[in-house]
């Protein structure tokens, strides 16, 4: 997750015009007649004709609709567009999307990696044992303390519940690269969705995603030009099949439900389109290892924030919660990551990153407070469960976001600096696959297909070669704890009318927070991280001093306890 999200009512209230003040008019830094593109949200009880016919009232166009949960894409010539849509009793919010520009027609450079949801903390630079293999285990099973932590292995869960193909996980993310020799096995193809269209620059120019590869800017369906999704996918479901490593449910099926762009944007319209898609076509679990860009919280009504902000961030928020409401009604388990952002997401903290992609030429960042009725989204949206990461020792990693009554459990998530030393080794990271394209675009391999860095490692069977990277994040907490909420539907799920499997979601939290490993608050409860980074060749010391609150069943740390696939299906 590249940062992280309090629970918003999907009730909607009455809007009555917005006033903004001469200084704030919305649309000001537009230029008039100039293309903007918008998200609306229509009031709960209007017809579709209603809104239409707001819409166009406000002067815009309806491009892209969702008429699950009435939020729509639209675009606008109107500078004062936000203003005239909170003039229209049919509609009830609105949010910048993007200024509109032509893509350029060359090739797409590597993705910047950095901008990844909270994929990469630490330098990674400490080469990795190689795997040893026996005839239980995939040949890099030995990297895999994460596995062992939560008893996902060959004599643990594997032999007691490896998941039912049956049931379907849904990856919102970056993309999947079905092509990878260790998820082409258990990926849908058929049912798999982009929900996302490459943006080259943003409003100042900037590249964001760079040129597009593809017609009209959208990426096949099997496809991952970052390496975030891929990674996610494989820690859910790599199968066992002598290559590589496996999943903590090597037999459930990966449906690959794109909501985030190559650099690693997440906005609101995919989003919404990718949970109301899963709820239609009987997805079982989804990961979200990301928040809804371009705020980390979301404040109703932050004086630090323009009124026009706080109504795209009350936007944000409602538009969220009715697609979650909507999946989760529809049996979909909605899971996501914690964040990264060091903090105590019940407290009052200070957000110095938001907006962090501009609507408008010109916007930046501002430093504001944030007390903790702010939310991120979808974390702190309700029927969601925020994981937050642990290391190699069972430690809560030091980056990983917390807070009691916020996180639900905790899982493997990778902490390179959890070791004596506290320098980073990427034996605390989290290993799994990574696409061969992505690993030669971005010159990591030797000109035999050996890895070059040593974050990277190559697994063959025969001819068929596959790679993996170790990274960490809440990112890699997420779908370990996705995989086990697999497992919870296969073992105990019921067949659904389409020949599937379906387990109420409530049932599934219940059995995921049940089972697993309670893991009291350090002693004392005031932890002090200290961990050291190389800048210009000199070993750099870093300090977060955290507490964590909360009695041994849940507390902020860990929530109910650390993931446990065995216990979870030996009920």
């Amino acid at each position: 997750m590249r940062r992280a999200l309090i629970s918003a009512a999907c009730a909607v209230t009455t809007v009555t015009a917005l006033a903004f003040p001469a200084s704030a008019a919305p649309g000001q830094a537009q230029a008039k007649g100039e293309v903007s593109e918008y998200v609306v949200l229509y009031k709960e009880g209007a017809s579709l004709g209603q809104a239409h016919q707001a819409v166009s009232a406000a002067g815009g166009k309806v491009v892209h609709e969702n008429r699950d949960v009435g939020v729509a894409t639209v675009t606008s010539q109107n500078p004062e567009f936000i203003h005239a849509v909170m003039n229209q009793r049919a509609l009830d919010g609105v949010a910048h999307n993007r200024i509109i520009g032509e893509a350029p027609k060359t090739k797409k450079k590597a993705p910047k990696v950095e901008k990844l949801t909270g994929a990469l903390h630490g330098a990674r630079n400490q080469a990795a044992p190689a795997g040893k293999p026996s005839k239980d285990t995939e040949p890099l099973a030995d990297l895999q303390w994460d596995m062992k932590q939560m008893h996902a292995t060959a004599d643990g869960s594997y032999k007691k519940e490896p998941g039912d193909r049956r049931v379907l996980v849904g990856v919102l993310d970056t993309g999947v690269d079905g092509d990878h020799p260790d998820i082409a096995p258990n990926f849908n193809r058929k049912l798999s969705r982009n929900f996302t269209r490459d943006i080259p620059t943003d409003a100042n120019g900037n590249e964001v995603d760079g040129p597009c590869e593809f017609t009209s800017c959208v990426d096949p369906n099997d496809w991952d030009d970052n390496d975030h999704g891929t990674h996610v996918a494989s820690t859910i479901a790599s199968p066992r099949n002598g290559l590589g490593m496996a999943g903590v449910a090597p037999n459930v099926s990966i449906v690959n439900l794109r909501v985030g762009q190559d650099s690693g944007y997440f906005f609101l319209q995919p989003t919404v389109d990718g949970l109301t898609y899963a709820a239609k076509h009987g997805i079982d679990v989804v990961n979200m290892s990301y928040y809804i860009d371009p705020w980390l919280w979301n404040c109703g009504n932050n004086p630090a924030d323009s009124p026009e902000d706080q109504l795209e961030q009350r936007t944000i928020i409602k538009a969220a919660q009715r697609a979650l409401d909507f999946a989760h009604d529809r049996g979909v388990t909605l899971i996501s990551a914690a964040g990264n952002d060091l903090v105590d997401y019940t407290k009052t903290n200070v957000d110095d990153s938001s907006p962090d992609f501009p609507s408008t030429p010109g916007e930046e960042p501002h430093d504001r407070t944030v007390p903790a009725s702010c939310v991120s989204m979808p974390s702190e949206g309700e029927n969601v469960i925020p994981v937050s990461a642990t290391g190699p020792s069972g430690r809560k990693s030091y980056y990983s976001s917390f807070g009691n009554g916020y996180v639900a459990v905790a899982a493997p998530g990778g902490d390179k600096v959890d070791n004596a030393a506290q320098r980073p080794d990427d034996k605390g990271g989290i290993w799994a696959a990574y696409p061969e394209r992505l690993a030669k675009e971005r010159g990591e391999l030797n000109a035999d297909g050996t890895p070059k860095v040593s974050y990277i490692i190559r697994s063959c069977k025969g001819d068929k070669c596959a790679y993996y990277q170790s990274i960490q994040g809440t990112s890699m907490a997420s779908p370990h704890a996705v995989g086990v909420a697999a497992l919870i539907v296969s073992k105990y799920g019921h067949r659904d009318r389409s020949g599937g499997l379906t387990m109420d979601p409530r049932l599934v939290e219940r059995v995921l927070r049940g089972t697993a490993t309670p893991k009291a608050c350090p002693s004392p409860a005031t932890v002090e991280y200290v961990w050291y980074t190389q800048v210009n060749g000199q070993w750099v010391k870093h300090t977060s001093t955290q507490t964590c609150e909360g009695s041994k069943g849940q507390n902020g740390f860990f929530g109910s306890g650390i993931v446990d696939a065995l216990n979870a299906v030996s009920r």
